[in-house]
């Protein structure tokens, strides 16, 4: 199975949150489920980091007071993220049920948080490296991830301009 980004959160959006691991699992089975075919795991970590850096997947590391059941503290969940268009691929609908992992609800302003400091990293990286293509695609993502969390990118909306010009 080749998740594409948005599949991939659309796996993880089924169940609010995923670590890798059960993401890994989640989508065996729904490669099983869907008529065999396996899981190229080195694949999936390629594919999962590049989700991240689009920020279609944000890894979320629960505070300590809020961390589900069966996640060990410091283990991040994968979580659909602002510039993902979760999208469910074929066999994976049942997959919550099969692997009996409860929906997680998770602290939107800590997440929000999260994203906003890994949002904030990635911006002083492209500047720093004067790589236009990814400013100009942060740029367009900072209004993404305002929409989605409760945070505010002015300030690195306007560096990012800056450093276009």
């Amino acid at each position: 199975m080749d998740a594409t980004a948005d599949e991939l959160a659309g796996v993880v959006d089924l169940f609010g949150g995923l670590t890798r691991g059960e993401l890994d699992r989640a989508l065996a089975e729904a490669a099983f489920r869907d008529g065999g075919g396996d899981v190229d795991r080195d694949a999936l970590e390629a594919r999962v980091d590049r989700a991240l850096e689009s920020f279609a997947l944000v890894a979320y590391d629960p505070p300590n007071r809020s961390v589900p059941d069966g996640i060990e503290p410091g283990e991040p969940l994968l979580v659909a993220g602002p510039t993902a268009f979760p999208t469910v691929p074929d066999g994976a609908e049942d997959v919550p049920h099969i692997l009996e992992i409860e929906p997680r609800r998770l602290d939107r302003e800590a997440l929000g948080e999260t994203v906003r400091g890994e949002f904030v990293a990635a911006v002083e990286d492209a500047v720093a490296d004067g790589d236009d293509d990814r400013i100009e695609t942060l740029l367009d993502a900072s209004y993404d991830v305002e929409t989605w969390a409760p945070v505010e990118l002015a300030d690195e909306r306007a560096r990012l301009e800056d450093a276009l010009e």
